[in-house]
């Protein structure tokens, strides 16, 4: 795979620059990492990015509403219309009324978009598998705790 010059920039910044940086400078530098190495496995199988998350969600439950979507993916609609319109054009979704409600559009998964969660699922688990590489299962399970205390004192402190 092609390395990635950001990420070499985000290891030296951090290895050598300022390595008492804060914590929030890290926590965004390893999504961004993430993200990007994930952005390059995703696009092998012509799938941006962008339409993951909503795959994800749609794997999970499929037939949501527009506006459900947005939520659970948690992006403003005109966003997640613009990407649903991509995923449409590339076969992965379609939209469909129901119970002659012509307001509220249902999303549905087409076989293509089914048939991918077999293809990426193992993709992104292998990647989070590289990411925590040298770790101990406790270690990782450290970094969960920590993760997930972070974002629940945000939320306490009414930061989202």
């Amino acid at each position: 795979m092609k390395q990635d010059h950001t990420a070499q920039r985000v290891l030296r910044h951090w290895r050598e620059e300022v390595p008492n940086d804060r914590l929030a400078h890290l926590i965004r530098d390893a999504a961004r990492v993430l993200t990007k190495s994930l952005q390059l496995r995703l696009s092998q199988h012509s799938v941006s990015f962008g339409h993951w998350s909503f795959l994800r969600v749609l794997w999970v439950q499929d037939g949501l509403t527009q506006r459900e979507l947005s939520e659970e993916v948690g992006l403003m609609e005109p966003t997640t219309f613009a990407a649903l319109k991509a995923m449409e054009t590339n076969g992965l979704i379609e939209r469909r009324f129901q119970d002659g409600n012509r307001k509220k559009i249902y999303i549905y998964l087409t076989p293509k978009g089914h048939s991918l969660k077999s293809v990426l699922i193992p993709i992104a688990e292998e990647l989070n598998g590289i990411a925590v590489r040298g770790l101990s299962n406790s270690e990782v399970e450290i970094v969960k705790r920590a993760m997930l205390a972070v974002i629940e004192n945000l939320v306490d402190a009414g930061g989202v």
